[in-house]
């Protein structure tokens, strides 16, 4: 995502221009925007004509509009965002108060204008800026019949092909029917990682499966690879890590980040942080639960002991239309912050935020074990979270283009 053009007032309101670079950015976005917020755009609307014989006809024109936002929807499949709400700048063609959808679309600048750019708008907004921010990640997770070949970067786990295949069982007696059809499925993955993954691009892929599986693959891969003329150079080959997983969905990717050899390689790598912190979360639960607490109320009682040493949030509490509750969020990770505690802002895109959903959604390590805040009966109004997002099959395009500023849009303020 680029930025062009910011102005935050002492207050928190203000605006910026942004211009999405890569389908990602429409998750950043998604994160971003907010009911209330105003975004003006270029944008198309079909505008109906009256001739003077009072016959009518309509054409789809280019204009600018600037709409109070009613309502944010995001395509998980394309990864595209589309905004609606009433028009509130004056137009010949477009009258005040009328609704319009405005899609966000990647490479055309747009103004987003707030009330209150609290820290984690800030947060995202830089990261979403910083190229270095993603994990240039690829895995291959499968089982005999199943695959799933997935991108990993710093916000979303990304399904980039899925292979699903019936392969006949191995009896005795008809052995080769099995390895003609595994045979098959492997040849059909082999395909897809070549077709999908850019070996400029990624640093490290991992490839895991049950049993020899995955050696399989990989030497059918690089037959392949040779017979395409895409030979694999020593410095890619030296990109795989190889290791073993219980299936090939996608949610076993958890297990999988959490294996040493994975860990060593993607050691750096904010998804690796999240996993390392998760799991660090659980074991405690189990072994010192004292130490370990999830919830809003609970986890808001540690931070008022200054005992938070990690705090895990995930992004989705942050989506909530109620404005007092999401300020608590942001009151509570400011909070920890203040502290010289960690914050974690899990994505509801990866593995490990899921499974972070489905304990609230906010979690705490604490440096010291407070068992007064363990005997607490928990709260019914537990927060919950509110808009869980579930796995997404999509692919993200990576295009960089020049843009010039607009002289009717430089007066938005």
């Amino acid at each position: 995502m680029k930025i062009i053009y910011r102005n935050i007032e002492r207050d928190g309101s203000g605006v910026v221009k942004v211009q999405c670079e890569e389908q990602e950015d429409m998750w950043h976005l998604y994160n971003i925007i907010r009911v209330g917020d105003h975004v003006r755009s270029k944008t198309f609307r079909k505008v109906a004509n009256e001739s003077q014989t009072r016959s009518k006809t309509s054409q789809r024109i280019t204009l600018t509009l600037e709409i109070d936002i009613e309502t944010i929807d995001f395509d998980q499949v394309a990864c595209a965002l589309h905004v609606k709400g009433r028009n509130v700048l004056e137009n010949e063609h477009v009258r005040l108060g009328a609704y319009h959808t405005i899609d966000i679309e990647l490479h055309r600048a747009f103004y987003l204008k707030k009330v209150c750019w609290d820290s984690i708008d800030m947060q995202r907004l830089e990261e979403a800026s910083d190229p270095s921010k993603s994990a240039e990640v690829a895995a291959v997770v499968m089982h005999e019949g199943l695959a799933n070949i997935c991108v990993i970067t710093s916000t979303m786990t990304v399904v980039k092909a899925k292979i699903e295949m019936n392969v006949a069982r191995k009896r005795k007696g008809f052995s080769s029917q099995h390895d003609k059809g595994v045979d098959r499925f492997l040849d059909a993955v082999a395909q897809a990682f070549l077709r999908h993954i850019d070996m400029n691009i990624i640093k490290v892929v991992i490839v895991a499966s049950r049993g020899f599986l995955r050696d399989q693959f990989m030497t059918q891969l690089f037959n392949i690879a040779d017979k395409q003329n895409k030979r694999f150079s020593s410095t890619d080959k030296s990109k795989f890590v190889v290791v073993p997983s219980s299936s090939g969905f996608k949610h076993s990717l958890k297990d999988i980040l959490a294996d040493a050899s994975v860990c060593a390689r993607l050691a750096d790598t904010k998804a690796q942080e999240e996993v390392k912190a998760l799991n660090t979360f659980m074991e405690l639960l189990n072994n010192d639960s004292a130490r370990a607490f999830y919830g809003f109320k609970h986890v808001s009682m540690a931070n008022e002991k200054c005992a938070v040493d990690t705090l895990m949030v995930s992004d989705a509490l942050f989506r909530s239309h109620d404005v007092l509750q999401r300020k608590e969020y942001v009151k509570l990770v400011e909070s920890v912050k203040s502290q010289n505690g960690n914050v974690l802002i899990f994505s509801s895109m990866h593995v490990s935020g899921e499974q972070l959903n489905q304990i609230t959604g906010v979690a705490a390590i604490l440096r010291f074990p407070l068992p007064e805040i363990e005997n607490e009966d928990m709260d019914d109004e537990d927060e919950i979270v509110e808009e869980p997002i579930p796995p997404m099959d999509t692919t993200l395009d990576h295009a960089l283009e020049e843009i010039h500023l607009d002289d009717d849009e430089e007066d938005f303020m």
